[in-house]
């Protein structure tokens, strides 16, 4: 049987979430923090370019990412089951891991989300302030990803600073755009939809803060 983490004669609380990650899990934990930023940029592409068939694709993908999100999470539980040599680090890592795999599946519905409303045609009827705000809000969301990928995958937890300040920025956004829906640039169906669009990247931002402290929480604060 494949082992999640190999066996030490000390724990190591201080090695990154799945820095002992065995050949064949390791690649599936990458692979899916990658899927799920591909899918935001995917999404927030489709929708500014009016990529229908785009939209259509990442909404598919998220189906994937579920799967792989399961398959993971089926492998780290047995691993707690059978697994009775694995040392206190090691049990940590894999509790860890398996609390922040809820908040990377929800992070990839996120992106679904946008894809779908991408894939309606909603790109085209936003006003050039609002597209402009939430291309911003896709940039960012992206460089989100990018630094909890960055805490949970190397064990980067001088990153989770800067995760709280592009999460304000998110935030900071969400205001923005709110604001713009009230102007009455749009029909009132559209600004509904943006509304629970930019609710959507802000909910992502919160995800990516929620991954940090996940990681930070285990291994204490700087």
């Amino acid at each position: 049987m494949n082992r999640l983490f190999g066996n030490r004669s000390e724990p190591d609380d201080e090695a990154p979430l799945v820095a002992t990650a065995d050949e064949e899990l390791r690649p599936n934990i990458v692979q899916i923090f990658a899927m799920v930023g591909e899918a935001m940029a995917g999404a927030t592409h489709a929708l500014l370019s009016g990529d229908r068939e785009l939209a259509k694709r990442v909404v598919d993908k998220d189906k994937a990412i579920d799967a792989l999100v399961n398959s993971i999470v089926n492998a780290a539980e047995l691993q707690l089951v059978e697994n009775e040599s694995l040392n206190i680090a090691d049990r940590r890592r894999l509790l860890t891991l398996l609390r922040i795999l809820p908040e990377v599946e929800r992070s990839g519905d996120l992106a679904e989300h946008i894809a779908r409303r991408a894939a309606r045609g909603l790109g085209v009827e936003m006003s050039p302030r609002s597209r402009g705000l939430v291309e911003r809000m896709g940039e960012v969301a992206s460089t989100i990803w990018r630094e909890a990928t960055d805490v949970i995958i190397d064990g980067k937890l001088e990153a989770a600073g800067a995760i709280e300040e592009i999460d304000d920025e998110l935030d900071d956004l969400h205001v923005s755009l709110t604001a713009e829906l009230t102007s009455g640039s749009m029909t009132l169906p559209v600004a509904v939809e943006l509304a629970l669009l930019a609710r959507f990247y802000e909910r992502f931002g919160d995800h990516c803060v929620n991954l940090a402290r996940r990681q930070v929480g285990r291994n204490g604060p700087d």
